[in-house]
This record gives structure tokens, sequence and C-alpha cells, in this order.
């Protein structure tokens, strides 16, 4: 008995040492209050963070506004940052939840489809894929045409590199209903893609 708690004490303090972490000196100057490490930090991570928030939100002004917010957060918050992700992940996450938050407040819902699976939609049209000649700013275009849910999952499945799972968690529907979005997502973009090369 003694033995077994010793072994699970000496693995969990190995696990402790050999734990990962993020060192991030840029972070640690904010912590301590050097105000201008605030302002090198926002203008290090601001871009990207616009393009997730546009992403998501589709409106400069919105993504704009919603970055802000974001950053206000962070760095009110940010003695709560451990340094067990990059400062780059941890950030993203509050961005993405931010733009989530502003979604909701402007009444995109994520419509639950009952009784069905992603495999079960009904398709349209048959589509194939390596008939589309893909070019980025076509695929841009065609992402920002989709509906504000559809596009949403989309990006954070595509764009933004979260899984299913996660995605049912950031916006609170459930893992068949994500999965459902994401198929008819991607179909409607590719239907709008094919269209146009068509055309």
């Amino acid at each position: 008995m003694f033995q077994n708690t010793e072994s699970l004490l000496l693995n969990s303090y190995f696990l402790e040492l050999t734990a990962k972490t993020y060192s991030n000196p840029l972070v640690e100057r904010c912590k301590n209050g050097d105000s201008r490490s605030y302002s090198e930090l926002y203008h290090q991570y601001s871009r990207v963070m616009f393009n997730t928030c546009f992403r998501l939100l589709n409106s400069i002004p919105e993504s704009e506004d919603v970055l802000q917010e974001a950053f206000t957060d962070a760095f009110h918050h940010l003695h709560s940052y451990e340094y067990k992700s990059t400062f780059g992940a941890w950030l993203k996450q509050i961005v993405v939840n931010k733009c989530i938050s502003h979604l909701r407040k402007n009444t995109v819902t994520f419509i639950a489809i009952c009784n069905t699976t992603a495999d079960e939609v009904a398709e349209e049209e048959e589509i194939n894929e390596s008939e589309i000649q893909f070019r980025v700013n076509e695929v841009k275009d065609a992402i920002q045409q989709l509906p504000n849910g559809y596009r949403t999952v989309l990006n954070l499945y595509l764009l933004e590199g979260y899984d299913h799972e996660e995605i049912a968690q950031i916006l609170g529907i459930t893992h068949s209903t994500v999965r459902t979005q994401y198929k008819r997502a991607k179909d409607k973009l590719l239907l709008t893609l094919k269209t146009a090369v068509g055309s």
C-alpha cells in the first residue's frame, strides 16, 4: 500500500516536471505591470485575431468591436494565463468565444435536425469535388455568402482547427447537429463554387 502511494506520488511529480509549458517574456512583462508591453502584445496578435473575427462574423465593424472586447477581456484576465498553451492559442479561445456570443446576441441559430445524421442528409445534386477549380479568393467569397450558422461551423472546423466535439461545446449544440451543419455548409459551398466555375 505504501509502495503504491509512493509510486503514484513519484509519477505525479515526474509528470509535473515534464509537463510542457510555454514561456512568453512579453506576457511576463505585462503581468509585471509594463504598460508598453501591452501595446506590443496587442500589435503582435491583433491582425491574426482580427482575421479570425472576420471569418466568423463577416463584418469589418463588428469584427473590430469584438476584437477590442476580446483584448480587453484577455488583458483583464492575464493573471489566469498559466502557460499551459501558447499565448496565441489562449487568446484565440477568448476571441472565438466572444465571436460566438456576438453571433448569439444577433439571433444566429444552429438548428438541430431531429432523427437525422449527416449521412442521411439528402443531397440536391451529386457534386464531384475534383471538377471544381479551387482558387483562394473564390473560396473566401463563397464562404462569406453562406448563412451565418453554416459559415460559423465551417470556419471553426476548416480554418480555426477545432474538431466536431470542440465545436459542439463552443456553440452549445449536439455533436450530430455540428456534423449535419458542417455537411450542409460544405455541400452549399461546393455548389456555389461549381456554379461560379460553370458561369
